[in-house]
C-alpha cells in the first residue's frame, strides 16, 4: 500500500490572480500558507479486476471511462495506470469548506500514482500535472496556488508569469513572526461553501471579457500580496491583519457571491471583538473565516456566543509527503 499525506491550505494574499484569465494577461502573486490539516491517498493492486474507488462514494469501474470521479480519472488516464487498483482517500477536513481540498487531493493523488510506478516526482512537476488535470482537461475555473501550496508546503510566494511559468519562493520571515502568526491568525467554521465554482467562473468569464472593474480589483488585490510580503517580511503582523481586512473589503467588491448577510454579520462581530481583520478563506459562499486576532479570548467568545466553531491549525512545512511504500 502506498499511502501519500497532502496539507490544505489558507491564501495569505493575492488570491484571485492565480486564475489563468487573469495572470496570462497581467501576470498573478498569490502569498499562501500550507497547514497541518491533509487529505491522505492510498493506493493498492488488487486481486480482482477493475478499480476500486473509496472516496465520500464508492466505485467499482472496469474501465476508466467508467470512472465517475473526475479527478481520480484523468489522473489515472494520465500516467495509464490498469487494473487492478484500487484508490482510498481520507481528510481531516471535507471538500468544500475553501481550504483548497481539490488541488490537495490532486497532488497527493499524482504523488501516490508516481510512488506506485517507481518514479522520483518533483514537486514543480506534480503541482504543474495537478493544474494540467483541472484547468485543462477538466476546464475548471480554478487557479494554481491549491496545487503549488499543497505541493511544496510551507509559507510561499507564488508569482505566475504570462506565459504560464511559475517561480515559486519562501516568504521569508523570522520565526517570532512565524510564531506570532501561529498564534494569532484563528478560524472559524460558518458552514459549506456552495457556489465557490459559481464565484470562480464570474470572474474568469469577467476578465477574459475585459471587464474594467474585475480588471482593476484584481490589479489591486496583487499590490495588495507585495504590501502583505513587506509587512510580513518586516515582521508587522498588525499592519499585515489591517491589510487582510483591506483585502475582504476588496473581494467583497470583485465578486458579491462571495459573501452572504451571516457571514458579513459575523465577520463584523468579529471585527467589535478583538480582530483587526480578516477574510472568507476560498472562493466565497461558505467555509472558514481566518481572523487576525490582538484579543484572542474576545475573539472567541464572541464566535461561541454565535455558535461557530473554532478550527484550530498550524503551519506544515513539508508538503505533499510519502508515508508508506511497501
Amino acid at each position: 500500500m502506498i499511502i501519500t499525506r497532502t496539507p490544505l491550505r489558507i491564501s495569505i494574499g493575492g488570491g484571485g490572480t492565480d486564475l489563468p484569465s487573469y495572470y496570462r494577461r497581467f501576470g498573478g502573486f498569490v502569498i499562501s500558507a500550507a497547514i497541518n490539516k491533509h487529505i491522505y491517498v492510498g493506493i493498492n493492486e488488487t486481486f480482482s479486476g477493475g478499480y476500486f474507488l473509496k472516496y465520500s462514494a464508492l466505485e467499482h469501474a472496469m474501465t476508466l471511462d467508467d470512472i465517475r470521479h473526475p479527478l481520480i480519472r484523468e489522473a489515472l488516464r494520465m500516467h495509464d495506470i490498469q487494473p487492478p487498483i484500487e484508490v482510498v482517500s481520507m481528510a481531516d477536513v471535507p471538500a468544500g469548506t475553501g481550504l483548497g481540498s481539490s488541488g490537495a487531493f490532486t497532488v497527493g493523488l499524482l504523488r501516490a500514482v508516481h510512488a506506485f510506478k517507481r518514479k522520483y516526482v518533483d514537486p514543480a512537476l506534480v503541482a504543474e500535472e495537478a493544474c494540467k488535470i483541472e484547468i485543462e482537461i477538466l476546464q475548471e475555473p480554478v487557479g494554481k496556488q491549491d496545487q503549488y501550496i499543497a505541493a511544496f508546503g510551507g509559507l510561499a510566494c507564488f508569482e505566475f508569469t504570462e506565459d504560464g511559468q511559475v517561480k515559486v519562493a519562501p516568504l521569508n520571515i523570522s520565526n517570532s513572526t512565524l510564531y506570532n502568526l501561529e498564534e494569532r491568525l484563528m478560524m472559524f467554521f460558518t458552514g459549506y461553501s456552495r457556489n465557490a465554482s459559481a464565484v470562480l467562473d464570474d470572474q474568469k468569464v469577467r476578465s477574459e471579457l475585459g471587464d474594467n472593474a474585475m480588471l482593476d480589483n484584481l490589479h489591486f488585490t496583487k499590490q495588495l500580496g507585495q504590501c502583505i510580503k513587506l509587512a510580513l517580511e518586516q515582521g508587522n503582523t498588525r499592519r499585515f491583519g489591517e491589510l487582510m481586512h483591506e483585502h475582504w473589503m476588496h473581494k467583497k467588491e470583485r465578486s458579491p457571491g462571495t459573501t452572504n448577510e451571516g457571514i458579513n454579520r459575523w465577520y463584523e462581530i468579529g471585527r467589535e471583538n478583538g480582530a483587526v481583520g480578516g477574510k472568507l478563506v476560498g472562493a466565497g459562499g461558505g467555509g472558514f473565516l481566518l481572523f487576525y486576532a490582538d484579543d484572542r479570548d474576545a475573539l472567541r467568545r464572541a464566535m461561541l456566543n454565535e455558535g461557530l466553531r473554532e478550527f484550530r491549525f498550524k503551519f506544515d512545512h513539508e508538503g505533499s509527503k510519502l508515508l508508506s511504500r511497501d
